[in-house]
């Protein structure tokens, strides 16, 4: 028997196509990323997961892991010191859904513009965190004529002060905060309870929050008693179990899948898979790629409005709605809520990015550059 085909990987089993992309490099096991334990990790060479598997000694100490893939950006559930002491090889794919939380931030806003009736282009964004996903934002709000204020301190000691916004300044300036930074606790720029009861006071009493980043960034006590607008939460502490109050809160809450596009998945285990096909010195392969679905059909530009705003949310609502992911889980029953909330993120549908679509149709001269720069095809 060969040294490729003894060689066991666990994977959660969430990670799309995983038994077709990693077969070739050994016996797959795949599991729900919450089962995944020390005895099942046991006789493992590899181990890939997603967010719901936390890595660390407890898990790994008894095993032969020599490689961990996280297919997810979030790293606050991996031991980085303790598998670097370890000599465990980690990676994990950072940037890989970038874009489809931006996606899901943009399409968040148009919809509350068309609830509370309000033209973005009149709005002031602030964006903490300016990384692989905050800079989409940007780009994104950008399109639609939004002003935007970056904070960013890592990035403004690199790059300077002068397009980067202070924080306390940025609160008292937006109207619409989101956030899109790492949970951190320790370092220069520690991001746990980033905001928090003494700096959320600083607000705008009708000012909008969105969460699409990790839970733990905004202190949900304080949370809970800042008057706000409307807020967007698709992150949250101690998930399934989120908090009752905040949930109540929410305009639209969504089970952690800001980042679920089909896309954002392929491109974290792609990610994963090439870095252990270099572990393990084996040429990869690419027959799993015909699986991937096809092309949605072309998208038409309703043609009964004149109005930009509200055709770009009719447009983006055709490709990826809101208002269904937090009917999915929408409950009075909090107690249903945490039953749904798992549920759901693991059995999420199939959801394709913006620059899957083609859009025709397009006689709107102000519509077609927005569009393209948002990631539509244009024809």
């Amino acid at each position: 028997m060969s040294p490729t085909t003894e060689k066991q990987i666990i994977i959660d089993d969430a990670v799309p196509y995983a038994e077709a992309m990693f077969s070739h490099l050994g016996n797959i096991i795949l599991m729900p990323g919450r089962d995944i334990n020390a005895d099942s990790v046991r006789q493992a060479d590899a181990l890939i997961v997603r967010s719901r598997t936390q890595v660390n000694a407890e898990l790994l100490a008894q095993s032969r892991v020599k490689f961990v893939g996280s297919t997810v950006v979030g790293l606050d559930h991996v031991d980085q010191a303790w598998l670097s002491q370890q000599g465990i090889h980690f990676y994990s794919a950072q940037g890989c859904n970038a874009n489809s939380v931006a996606e899901y931030i943009i399409a968040g806003l148009l919809q509350l513009a068309q609830d509370h009736h309000f033209t973005l282009s009149q709005k002031t964004l602030g964006i903490i965190g300016v990384g692989h996903v905050g800079k989409l934002v940007h780009i994104k709000a950008q399109a639609l004529g939004i002003n935007c204020l970056l904070n960013d301190p890592p990035r403004a000691r690199i790059e300077g002060s002068t397009k980067f916004t202070e924080l306390n300044t940025l609160l008292t300036e937006a109207d619409i905060l989101t956030v899109h930074t790492p949970l951190t606790n320790d370092g220069i720029d520690p991001t746990y309870q980033l905001l928090n009861a003494e700096n959320m006071a600083l607000l705008k009493p009708n000012v909008i929050i969105i969460n699409a980043a990790r839970g733990g960034i905004i202190d949900e006590q304080a949370w809970c008693n800042t008057p706000t607008l409307a807020n967007i939460i698709d992150c949250w502490d101690n998930e399934p179990f989120i908090n009752a109050d905040l949930y109540a809160k929410a305009d639209y809450a969504t089970p952690h899948i800001a980042g679920h596009s089909l896309e954002a998945k392929v491109n974290g285990s792609g990610m994963v898979y090439q870095q252990l096909c270099q572990f393990w010195q084996i040429t990869p392969q690419t027959k799993w790629q015909a699986l991937l679905p096809k092309t949605p059909a072309p998208l038409e530009i309703p043609p009964h409005s004149t109005d930009t705003q509200t055709i770009l949310h009719q447009i983006i609502k055709q490709t990826y709605d809101l208002q269904l992911d937090d009917r999915a889980i929408r409950h009075a029953d909090i107690s249903a809520v945490h039953n749904q909330f798992e549920l759901y993120r693991r059995h999420y549908p199939i959801r394709r990015e913006w620059p899957n679509y083609k859009v025709s149709s397009h006689t709107n001269t102000t519509l077609k550059p927005i569009l393209k720069t948002l990631g539509f095809d244009m024809d």
